[in-house]
């Protein structure tokens, strides 16, 4: 007896479609913080069934791109929510420490890298008209690399899965700062980044690293001018 997979092909790839359509349409803002992403009106948009639209929506959960609110159905998180402050925090306690072990073990190929991943993410748009109000995709992966390339020459594995999780974890709360501190100046922040690494001079690399960190999770609260003042 031939048993049946309980999935088709079929569901499947239909699954995969609305998945891919939700977690693009959030990362360009076509939904504001704290819409509410109804299934009934999901699935008469796509032209899919009740069961494939939630089950796009439960990876979507899962990738920390939106909310499973008890009663209340689906929702794309707030500025407020408090896992981005506290994401924030786990990134300032555990990346300046990864920077300075990539400084002191890094070598010359390292250099190497750095140099050219901040080269590619200054010479990329941040933003292209047509992908919407956020950065683009091309930019928000050149920044992914540039900050991971500086932390690789640290040379321990574990460490640098936990910085891909924490990255996943806060992209859609760097581009919710990113639109609401159009001022800031990013590039600049880059650079200093690249030219404490490559001068070897890890205090002022974790302490750039620190305020970089710091300036992003203070976008999503209001409290941008006074974090680049220095005040507390």
């Amino acid at each position: 007896m031939t048993s049946r997979t309980s999935t088709s092909p079929g569901k499947q790839m239909l699954s995969e479609q609305v998945y891919a359509h939700l977690r693009d349409a959030i990362m360009r803002g076509h939904y504001a913080p704290g819409d509410a992403l109804k299934p009934q009106d999901l699935a008469k948009e796509q032209g899919v069934s009740l069961a494939i639209v939630r089950e796009a929506l439960v990876r979507v959960v899962g990738d920390g791109l939106a909310d499973r609110l008890p009663n209340r159905g689906f929702a794309v998180p707030a500025f407020s929510d408090r896992r981005w402050q506290e994401i924030a925090e786990a990134r300032r306690t555990i990346e300046p420490v990864v920077l300075r072990l990539s400084i002191e073990r890094g070598d010359v190929d390292w250099e190497a890298r750095v140099r050219a991943a901040h080269h590619r993410l200054a010479r990329t748009p941040t933003h292209v008209p047509e992908e919407g109000e956020y950065y683009s995709a091309a930019w928000a992966e050149a920044h992914r690399v540039f900050h991971r390339t500086l932390l690789e020459g640290c040379g321990n594995p574990v460490l640098l899965e936990t910085f891909d999780r924490m990255w996943t974890a806060s992209e859609l709360a760097r581009r919710f700062s990113a639109h609401r501190a159009p001022g800031r100046d990013a590039i600049a922040e880059h650079r200093r980044l690249e030219e404490a690494a490559l001068a070897r001079d890890a205090d002022t690399a974790a302490e750039a690293l620190v305020r970089h960190l710091t300036l992003t999770a203070a976008g999503l609260t209001g409290r941008i001018g006074r974090e680049a003042a220095g005040e507390a």
